[in-house]
């Protein structure tokens, strides 16, 4: 790609997922190539610089003022073949021309600044924030650094974002200052080497991707070698051109700045305009008006749905909609609603006549106000309509989850998630406690969220999956609906959304959002919509295709990122010349093998992670085959087979280590039965 073409195609770049980073990118390797800023009319003599550095490095050997790094020093610069830089610059190493993590010396009652990995800001050129302390207290055991250095935290692997800074302005009158241990620290110790230009190498490409291949560590806590920082090839300009370059660099920036501010602001306008549209299709009070808030929607579909996460509102959209009554309508067969409220009610006094219904004290109905209910609906409080009701137990139970079906463990609130129920996110009882079988959960109990963080209080399923002695906790309250007279994934459905949503939420009480609750009798005293039974499943059906509809959107959406995030890198590389791609991934390949075996739902993630196909899993009963849920993921199957490499990683799909694949005829590690045994997580390529 030419620059011409670069600035044809530049607003999709740019816009494209990590475009801006893309760009600063460039920008960086740009200046530290050459390619960024003109040459003077008179010809700089970098050779002259380098003479001069080397006379003040030995000088301060000789006078022991500088440290040196013997092991490293002998080694010959390894100069990238695919960089050429300008023939009046020459490659050199950190090494050569300053100081490499040096030390300082100052009286033990001088006053330094101290800096922490906090103060260190991750922006182009940001400012430190750094405190003070006596040198007595940080002069071991610390990093060392001085006005004029130039700072890395080197267990930041992603450099792009990576935390780096030009020492300048310090809070102490000695000019020194002490840090983290987690630094990398260069020296410069001639004025002809300006830190500003040498904190635009380590930001590059030309820096960092070859970087992060020399990290050393566990995958945590990985670190970049001080051999690597102190011997990587680092192109060397003229004094004057090194200024030049910082200038532009600055310049470039701060267009860089400014364009993401205006992306942001353009992201914040878009969200507000899809918020309210859609609120104006909930908040419809006739057929005309949702037919008109609608095609308002319709219309500006593509404009109002950009990013995956956009989509979760309109879900919600949906299911508002469902509850005040806009996705079905009656038909002549349904029994009408009004019927069935007086079952209910007559059940409901039976049962509590002949004692298989308790009676609670009464309490004030949360009735319905902003909802304009069909004209065949009814509504009933959930006092009319529950016929048991109860919270369970919460004993000291071992941290992690059963083993086996036959020990008893008691369900985490995370196992109620909206509208769907996950069994595995409970803990294991002690063999020490007696079980209390009463609170065992069954196929159709509906369970709530009673206490915790405000945004987990109040979150209903239903139990569509009871695997044996699994208890509720006294975090959960239970309930059931008389003789089953009304769907309870509906009764569900209802408390997540619309008006009855709303109620739960005002419902709830506490000091502090963190400590929040909702008592049994404000949960008795929500009232819900109440269709026809027929209507009720209508709806749930309904739900589940245009959720499925959804489902195949997003995917579309992210795999549409997928590729703007790849044409804007491939853009970038082809100005830049160098692959921001690490090189050994090579070119996408077909996978050599098929998965067969079903995936699983691991812990569940939290609502603001990026797990897309845990996302989906949850929605499918926390089990799907490999191939439908790469279909419905929509994203290439390379992307597919790295999101889901991610996701096992984090515990959020089980990690399916030694599960079958599809016999691939080049593979030697094929059985005569036609199977082999494989981790799934890491596709075999071929």
């Amino acid at each position: 790609m030419d620059a011409q073409q670069f600035l044809a195609e530049f607003g999709h770049i740019a816009n494209a997922p990590g475009g801006i980073a893309q760009l600063r990118q460039m920008v960086y390797q740009l200046a530290i190539t050459g390619y960024l800023t003109p040459r003077g009319e008179v010809v700089e003599d970098v050779q002259t610089l380098l003479k001069q550095i080397e006379a003040t490095r030995q000088r301060l050997v000789r006078d022991k003022k500088y440290k040196r790094l013997l092991e490293l020093e002998s080694e010959s610069i390894r100069i990238p073949e695919y960089i050429e830089i300008p023939d009046t610059w020459c490659w050199t190493r950190l090494l050569d021309i300053g100081e490499v993590n040096p030390r300082n010396d100052a009286k033990d009652d001088e006053t330094a600044a101290f800096l922490p990995m906090s103060g260190i800001s991750q922006v182009h050129r940001g400012p430190v924030a750094a405190g003070t302390k006596q040198w007595r207290e940080i002069k071991k055991g610390y990093t060392h650094f001085a006005s004029g250095d130039v700072v890395l935290a080197k267990i930041t692997p992603c450099f792009e974002n990576g935390k780096a800074a030009v020492i300048t302005e310090l809070p102490s009158e000695s000019g020194i200052g002490a840090g983290t241990t987690e630094l990398h620290v260069f020296r410069p110790i001639h004025k002809g080497l300006l830190p500003e230009y040498v904190y635009l190498f380590i930001r590059s490409p030309l820096f960092s991707l070859e970087g992060e291949k020399h990290m050393t560590g566990t995958a945590g806590q990985k670190r970049l070698t001080t051999d690597y920082f102190a011997t990587r090839a680092f192109p060397l300009p003229p004094t004057e051109e090194q200024s030049r370059i910082v200038t532009k660099v600055d310049e470039l920036m701060a267009l860089c700045d400014k364009l993401e501010a205006q992306q942001q602001e353009h992201r914040k306008l878009r969200n507000s305009l899809r918020q309210s549209t859609l609120q104006a299709v909930a908040a419809a009070t006739s057929p005309h008006e949702l037919q008109t808030t609608w095609e308002r929607l319709s219309n500006n579909f593509n404009c109002l749905f950009h990013w995956p996460e956009d989509v979760t509102e309109l879900r919600k959209s949906i299911l508002d909609l469902a509850v005040s009554g806009y996705l079905s309508q009656l038909e002549e067969s349904d029994e009408p609603a009004s019927i069935l409220l007086d079952r209910i009610l007559k059940a409901k006094t039976k049962g509590v006549a002949d004692g298989s219904v308790v009676r609670k004290k009464h309490v004030k109905p949360e009735e319905l106000e902003e909802t304009v209910l069909p004209a065949h609906w009814e509504s009933i409080t959930l006092d009319d309509a529950i016929s048991t009701i109860d919270a369970g137990w919460s004993p000291a139970c071992l941290p992690s989850a059963r083993d086996d079906d036959s020990k008893w463990g008691v369900l985490k609130t995370t196992s109620v998630q909206v509208l769907r129920f996950m069994p595995h996110e409970h803990k294991e009882l002690p063999s020490s406690l007696d079980p209390r079988p009463q609170y065992q959960i069954g196929v159709g109990d509906i369970l709530i969220t009673r206490a915790g963080p405000k945004n987990r209080v109040g979150i209903c399923c239903v139990v569509d999956n009871a695997p044996p002695r699994l208890m509720i906790s006294d975090k959960l309250i239970r309930f059931h609906i008389v003789d089953d007279l009304i769907d309870a994934r509906f009764v569900a459905l209802c408390l997540s959304a619309g008006e009855p949503g709303r109620i739960v939420e005002r419902l709830k009480s506490g000091m502090a959002e963190s400590q929040m609750n909702i008592s049994q009798d404000k949960l008795r005293a929500v009232t819900i919509p109440l269709p026809p039974m027929a209507e009720q499943r209508r709806i749930l059906g309904k739900i589940e295709s245009i959720m499925m509809v959804i489902d195949v959107f997003e995917g579309h959406l992210r795999k549409k990122l997928q590729l703007a995030e790849r044409v804007g890198i491939a853009a970038v590389s082809s100005i830049t010349g160098i692959s921001t791609e690490h090189e050994e991934d090579g070119p996408m390949k077909v996978p050599q093998t098929k998965l067969i075996a079903p995936l699983r739902l691991g812990q569940t993630p939290d609502i603001k992670s990026q797990a897309p196909l845990a996302t989906i899993l949850a929605r499918h009963d926390g089990e799907m085959g490999a191939n439908d849920l790469w279909q419905r993921f929509g994203g290439e199957i390379d992307a597919f087979y790295a999101q889901l490499k991610t996701e096992v990683a984090h515990g959020w799909i089980d990690d399916p280590t030694y599960d079958l694949v599809e016999k691939s005829p080049n593979n030697p590690k094929s059985y005569p039965d036609g199977k082999y045994v494989a981790r799934m997580a890491v596709k075999e390529q071929v």
